[in-house]
Formats: C-alpha cells, sequence, structure tokens
C-alpha cells in the first residue's frame, strides 16, 4: 500500500513508482543515467539531490469533466484528484473551493465526445515563498466570461491565496492544453516565487519549475560549477525566466539569457531590474536564431532544452563555438545522451542527478562538460 488512496484504489496510476520505497526509486534513476551515459566515461558521480515526497508540486493540472452532481475536477474519466498528496493542504482547499464555486455558478464542463460544454481545464500555480496562488480556466470560447467575472467576488473571499485569476480560450477540439489568449480577471498578473533569495516571476504562459526545493538545489549547484572558473562572459540558452542566468550573475560577469516565449523574458527582466543587475541580458529569441548570428564567444554555456533535447544542427553550432564550459540541464537523459554523442571535443566532467519527479521513472541531470 503506497500513501495515495487513489493509486492503491487504481483511480490514477500517474505515479507507477509510488509503492516502490524511495531508495529503490533512487537507485533505478541513478541506474538508468549510469547506462545512459557510461559510453561518455564521467569524471564524477555526485550523489543524486532527493525531494520530499508529498507536497511537492507548485501546479495542479486539472481536466474538468462534466457529470451529473457537476463540474469534476481530476482526470477525464470522472475522477477527482483535488486530495492528490503531490499538492500541499492549501491547494487541495482551494481546489476544493473552486470546485464546488463551479457547481454552485452551474459552469459545464467540456463533454470531448458531444463537443459541448465550455470549462476544459483548472490549472492552480502556488509560490512556495509566500504561499499565493494563481489560477487558471481554459473555455472553449467567451461564452463564459461573464458569469465567471460576476462570481468572481465570492470566489476570492472564499479563497483570498487567489491573488491572479484568468482565462484562457482555447477553441480546438484536440488535446492541446491552452490557447493564445489569455484574459486577466484580476489587476496582478503574475506570482512572484524566491529560490535561493532570488526573485522569480510565475506568469500564466511561462515555465517553471514544478519541485520548487529541488529547482533550489539545481540552480544552486549551477551557479556553483560556473563560478569555479571564475567566467567572464556566459550564455543561458532555453533561459525560461531566468533561474540559472540570475543564479549565476556577478559584478564583473556578462550574462545573456535567451528564450523564445516572451512572457517568460519579461519575468526575467524584472527580476533582474528588482536585482539592479546590470550585467544581464535577456532576449527573446530561438536559441538556434541566436546562434547563428552571435559573434561572441563565451567562457560558459548552460542549456535547458526541452524533452525532445538541442538535436543535431545546436550541438553542431556549440561545438564550433568552443565555449570552455558547457552546463547541460537535461529533463530527458536519453536526449541528452544522443546530444553528447554528436557535441565534439567535450569531455563528461561530473553527472548529478536532480529527483525533481518522485514516484515516477522521470529525473532532472545536470552534467558539466570540459573543452578537450
Amino acid at each position: 500500500m503506497s500513501f495515495c488512496s487513489y493509486f492503491d484504489t487504481h483511480l490514477c496510476r500517474s505515479c507507477s513508482w509510488i509503492d516502490y520505497h524511495y531508495a529503490e526509486q533512487l537507485k533505478l534513476k541513478n541506474d538508468h543515467l549510469h547506462a545512459l551515459l557510461k559510453p561518455f566515461h564521467p569524471q564524477e558521480w555526485l550523489k543524486p539531490a532527493t525531494s520530499v515526497l508529498k507536497g511537492f508540486r507548485n501546479k495542479a493540472k486539472m481536466v474538468a469533466t462534466p457529470t451529473f452532481e457537476g463540474v469534476v475536477l481530476g482526470l477525464s474519466e470522472e475522477v477527482s484528484l483535488i486530495e492528490c498528496p503531490l499538492y500541499d493542504a492549501s491547494m487541495q482547499k482551494v481546489l476544493h473551493t473552486v470546485e464546488q464555486w463551479l457547481r454552485e455558478l452551474g459552469v459545464k464542463a467540456y463533454d470531448v465526445k458531444k463537443k459541448k460544454g465550455e470549462l476544459k481545464y483548472v490549472l492552480l500555480s502556488r509560490s512556495k515563498s509566500n504561499g499565493t496562488m494563481m489560477l487558471r480556466f481554459v473555455l472553449r470560447s467567451h461564452g463564459l466570461i461573464g458569469r465567471l467575472e460576476k462570481g468572481l467576488e465570492s470566489l476570492v473571499q472564499r479563497a483570498p491565496e487567489l491573488k491572479v485569476i484568468t482565462a484562457n480560450i482555447q477553441s480546438v477540439h484536440m488535446a492541446i492544453l491552452e490557447g493564445e489568449e489569455e484574459i486577466f480577471f484580476t489587476e496582478q498578473r503574475r506570482l512572484e516565487e524566491r529560490l535561493n533569495g532570488i526573485p522569480l516571476y510565475i506568469r500564466p504562459k511561462s515555465f517553471f519549475q514544478t519541485n520548487p526545493e529541488v529547482a533550489e538545489k539545481l540552480y544552486r549547484t549551477a551557479a556553483e560549477w560556473a563560478g569555479e572558473s571564475k567566467p567572464k562572459r556566459l550564455w543561458d540558452l532555453f533561459c525560461g525566466v531566468g533561474g540559472f542566468a540570475l543564479h549565476c550573475a556577478a559584478p564583473d560577469r556578462t550574462i545573456v539569457g535567451i528564450e523564445i516565449e516572451p512572457e517568460a523574458i519579461q519575468c526575467a527582466r524584472d527580476s533582474a531590474a528588482q536585482l539592479e543587475m546590470n550585467t544581464i541580458r535577456f532576449e527573446s529569441l530561438d536559441a538556434a536564431s541566436f546562434g547563428a548570428n552571435s559573434g561572441e564567444k563565451p567562457d560558459v554555456i548552460i542549456v535547458n532544452p526541452p524533452r525532445r533535447g538541442l538535436g543535431e544542427q545546436l550541438c553542431k553550432w556549440l561545438s564550433r563555438v568552443d565555449a570552455e564550459r558547457i552546463l547541460y540541464s537535461s529533463c530527458n537523459a536519453v536526449s541528452l545522451a544522443k546530444d553528447l554523442e554528436i557535441l565534439g571535443g567535450y569531455t563528461v566532467r561530473r553527472v548529478q542527478l536532480f529527483d525533481m519527479f518522485p514516484h515516477t521513472a522521470h529525473y532532472e541531470v545536470l552534467v558539466e562538460l570540459v573543452r578537450g
């Protein structure tokens, strides 16, 4: 038996390893990573950075399902996941409140088979540092906007933690989480999080790590590794809201952060401005475009690509840039291994696993590559 009733009763099997002892989970992940990276002969394997086992997620993604009782938030099979132990008690409480409020308003969840109804998803994010939350309703059309706005005061009175509330319009009949249009119901448009004392901002469409405690360890480790050679110039590619770049900041160090999502770049710029960091520049660009047009040569490059990895084009370009060191943060060690095969001229110095996703086979890994 695990500590999750949803898993034990076969209502949800997302955490496929939740009934494994945590030491066994770590061993399985470490073995998987060793098998993938052994051909590259890492000089040093560091102990995995561990996670707490409950309440570590800062984001809930709930499918809205129509039932006779009203909207159910959870899985598409009409299973509520409001009390998922990956969310802390405050998030569970707010999700209960939101579900009840939606039923009182008479909101109809979207029926995938009948292609009827309005509410598709409910997304809830929480700041670990101050407990404030952001709530997003993903809707099929604008038809519910007026009703939600009228009931908003009642919702905020019941759940004062909600500081940012939006509606996202996703009109396509496909399994797409969100659309382009975001409608703000609140004056506040972002949450502030603090990791290792550094302010980072969460906006509706900006990527943010879902396990903030392990993210702190990852950013802190990357900053320590990057700073060892006292680099003068550093690039952070796929920088998101600027977590790596801001942690690596130093008065005599020039840093460029590149990210294609404009919302994330605005968050990163706001953080840099709050910290009065004038040596960091953030640009909303595709990493490949930046790579093709940049004439500079950095001392250290940090890359944090999506699950698909860097790909052949970027890997070959990085080899030509010929930076002294590359720090590669990956959420998919399989694509990482493929990229390492292409990255010529580098050896693997250090490897560390960060258990960002307990109870699953997934993990984050940080690798230091040294030229020559």
